[in-house]
């Protein structure tokens, strides 16, 4: 590791200066001591977009400080060594800049100072802890929803030159092909390198926006979608050239999608039936890895072993040959914000090692805090294993429920954040998210159709407004992978007596519930009660619901003894508007629109 080597470099030169001189032998006998067995890659992603790993707190420097300091110590324990904190989730910054406006995430407001530089801190507190910093940034997203650009900060470069912008599935996008974003990217990238003692930057895989059209008559492999990956990889290129020009030692690294292209498209692709980075966001990494226009990669393999449409293992095998005689080196992105990937993530750590894979980045921080199917007990021990410096740390007993966090609020995540299918659902970039990952580090979508989860789920309290045609209401409400998810009856109380009102009805023979759209709602008592803000364990419901007679399987999950359903589906189904306020940070439900995509 680059930060490690420094330290030592530092701690000899202080040896010689007193007079405490090695000799040669004892010199490089102390650098293979401090490095050894902790040279590999040890990352994990910290996504601030919605605050979905950090922070917690807005306009609180002592809390916020506190907070980072708290979850790098726990970092350090788990036998990591570096952080990819998301520093421009939306080309706005967590750094003092001259360039790009302060991120609302921070205090609320977009371009409000926060009293202190939260990523010269971060860095600080990192490097003092002997571990490496990256700074994440996203280079083209603006908005993660919305495309009002009046609700930016009037200092966003954006806003004073919206011939840079894209808009694309109600969000806001800087346009690739524009030569003058290239260069903004550029200057941006400039700033941090020239101003942070960052160990590297890091980009995600945001590149064109997720299905973003072609003009008719072209092709996927046509002049035009040629022209696109050929944009990205100028501005590829020109950030790397740009950090190695200003601090020759700062890595450039960038975590593509986990597949390149199929086999079924390139004799040369990966033997899955995934969605293809080279054509769904013009992502061409063979380029870049080809042309040295990256240090590293980090592919985002979000598959657990045998996945039908994506195997771990055969995209292990086909990345570890694509770097194979470069001077790039391959991480992998770890996705264990997935209950099936959490559970084998040691498993998975064990075939990269086989593969000769230098190491890993997870995704995310607060699946490795939460223990998600006790994956944080799984890379611990196999660090401590590695490194010989632990005993085996023992599986702690399953829990009923998850433990109240007494200092962190709710994850504020809009319910159109599609994680585990890698787009929104309003729009379309490929985060997480998600956007993760806020990555938004995240995984492709796969050609096939998704198998639905039927394993319990962590449930987070959702602090989000919800507005009922402009009115707030509060619903006792959680997010369960990134969806936002609401009490039927509910959501039947809050639309009673509009347009979209619909009742529910118990069939006891069936054991099953039956929506009537159009019918007054027959009040039962205790709707809309406060909940107790407390995250908790969801359990797989797999009861039967009807739509007006006809079954319908929408995804449930059981709460405390009440059933809570995917607030989207419910409105498709109802045929009832819901969209996110980027400017409030809220749920709209609207009874007097019909549902979209």
């Amino acid at each position: 590791m680059k930060s490690l080597k420094k330290y030592v470099s530092a701690l000899l030169s202080i040896c010689l200066l007193s007079a405490c001189a090695l000799i040669p032998q004892e010199a490089e006998a102390l650098e293979q001591s401090s490095n050894s067995n902790t040279n590999d890659m040890r990352a994990v992603w910290i996504s601030t977009v919605y605050s979905a790993d950090y922070p917690s707190v807005q306009n609180d420097e002592q809390k916020q400080k506190q907070e980072f300091i708290t979850k790098l110590d726990e970092i350090k324990n788990m036998g990591l060594n570096t952080v990819v904190v998301q520093m421009r989730p939306k080309a706005d910054a967590f750094y003092q800049s001259n360039i790009n406006p302060w991120s609302e995430i921070l205090t609320g407001t977009q371009g409000k100072n926060p009293g202190y530089d939260p990523m010269a801190f971060m860095i600080e507190e990192a490097h003092k802890r002997d571990m490496e910093f990256h700074a994440w940034l996203n280079p083209y997203r603006i908005t993660t929803s919305g495309t009002d650009m009046s609700v930016l900060a009037e200092n966003h470069p954006a806003r004073l030159h919206t011939d840079w912008v894209i808009s694309y599935n109600n969000g806001l996008y800087y346009d690739p092909a524009n030569e003058a974003v290239k260069q903004h990217i550029c200057d941006t990238v400039a700033e941090i390198v020239t101003n942070y003692d960052v160990d590297a930057i890091h980009f995600d895989d945001y590149f064109y926006p997720n299905g973003y059209p072609l003009n008719e008559g072209e092709t996927q492999d046509g002049q035009q979608a040629n022209q696109r990956r050929a944009n990205v990889n100028d501005m590829i290129r020109r950030v790397h050239d740009t950090i190695k020009s200003i601090k020759s030692n700062v890595a450039f690294g960038v975590s593509p999608m986990g597949i390149w292209k199929n086999k079924g498209s390139d004799a040369t692709g990966s033997d899955t039936k995934g969605a293809e980075g080279y054509y769904a966001v013009y992502g061409d990494v063979r380029t870049w890895i080809k042309n040295g226009y990256v240090d590293y990669i980090v592919p985002q393999i979000y598959w657990a072993r045998g996945t039908a449409a994506a195997d771990y293992e055969t995209l292990i095998k086909w990345w570890t040959e694509e770097v194979k005689n470069t001077n790039v080196d391959l991480y992998i992105g770890q996705g264990i914000y997935k209950d099936d990937v959490a559970a084998e993530i040691g498993e998975e750590l064990l075939l990269n090692e086989k593969y000769g894979v230098k190491g890993s980045f997870y995704f995310s921080l607060r699946d490795l805090l939460d223990n998600r199917q006790n994956c944080k007990v799984a890379v611990m021990n196999y660090y401590a294993k590695k490194d010989g410096t632990a005993q085996q740390i023992p599986t702690p007993p399953e829990q009923t429920e998850t433990p109240e966090q007494t200092e962190t609020p709710s994850v504020v995540i809009p319910p159109e954040q599609d994680k585990e299918n890698n787009a929104p659902v309003v729009f379309d970039p490929i985060e997480p998210i998600p956007e993760p990952i806020e990555p938004t580090p995240t995984p492709p979508t796969t050609v096939e159709t998704p198998t639905v989860s039927k394993q319990d789920q962590y449930a987070i309290a959702s602090a989000t407004k919800v507005l009922v045609d402009g009115k707030e209401i509060s619903f006792d409400a959680y997010i369960i992978n990134d969806f936002t998810y609401f009490k039927l009856r509910d959501v039947a109380m809050a639309l009673n007596g509009t347009q979209k009102q619909f009742d529910t009805l118990w069939n006891e023979k069936e054991k099953a519930i039956n929506v009537v759209t159009n019918t007054a709602y027959s009040v039962a008592g205790g709707e809309l009660q406060k909940g107790e803000a407390k995250n908790k364990k969801a359990f797989y419901s797999d009861g039967t619901l009807y739509f007006d007679g006809v079954q319908k399987a929408l995804l449930a999950y059981n709460i405390d003894g009440n059933t809570y359903f995917k607030l989207r589906d419910l409105a498709k189904e109802i045929d009832f508007g819901v969209a996110w306020n980027e400017q409030s940070q809220s749920i709209a439900i609207q009874s007097d629109n019909s549902y979209t995509e």
